[in-house]
């Protein structure tokens, strides 16, 4: 089970989108921690073509073993970090794909370590479906928002997802996205 330590501060919050969906998003302080994957550079405009790496990426972590070789993991949970944005979430940036570690004292070869600084983050939690619809469209509704609709202006600096055991069955999963902000 993954378990986040949480600090002082959970604000729940309910935002409005357009055609009245609502999307409910609470602000917590989070302490900083490590992933360990496989990376790569990408876009969201890249990501709507065949020239998209993060379903690949999902590809290798399962037919390599990926996770099987990260040392030192924290949980069972796999992170996926947005992370060295070029700008917003129209530019480019680096997605990994791993799990926390309570150490990066030892990376595997062609694995990268990325440090999740401590910060507040907006907490959005996906509806139950098929992965391949659920995850785009979570992150469809938080691009769509208002700058500070979240509790405060996006970052651009870590974002991630967290895939927890409301993910095992990748037909009927839940995820919880975290939205670095000011």
């Amino acid at each position: 089970m993954w378990t986040l330590p949480f600090l002082l501060l959970t604000v729940a919050t309910s935002v409005t989108l357009a055609g009245d969906q609502t999307m409910n998003s609470k602000v917590v302080e989070k302490d900083g921690f490590t992933v360990i994957g496989i990376s790569a550079r990408t876009s969201n405009a890249k990501e709507v073509t065949d020239e998209g790496v993060i379903g690949k990426m999902w590809g290798r972590l399962f037919q390599e073993g990926v996770l099987a070789k990260i040392p030192n993991k924290a949980d069972h949970s796999i992170v996926a970090v947005y992370t060295g944005y070029a700008s917003d979430h129209n530019g480019e940036y680096t997605y990994v794909l791993g799990a926390r570690v309570n150490s990066d004292a030892e990376v595997p070869a062609g694995m990268v370590a990325k440090k999740i600084p401590s910060q507040k983050f907006a907490v959005f939690t996906s509806e139950k479906g098929p992965a391949a619809k659920i995850v785009p469209q979570v992150w469809m509704k938080i691009n769509s928002l208002p700058q500070a609709a979240v509790g405060g202006n996006r970052l651009y600096k870590a974002d991630f997802e967290v895939y927890d055991e409301r993910a095992s069955d990748v037909e009927n999963l839940q995820i919880d996205v975290y939205i670095g902000i000011k």
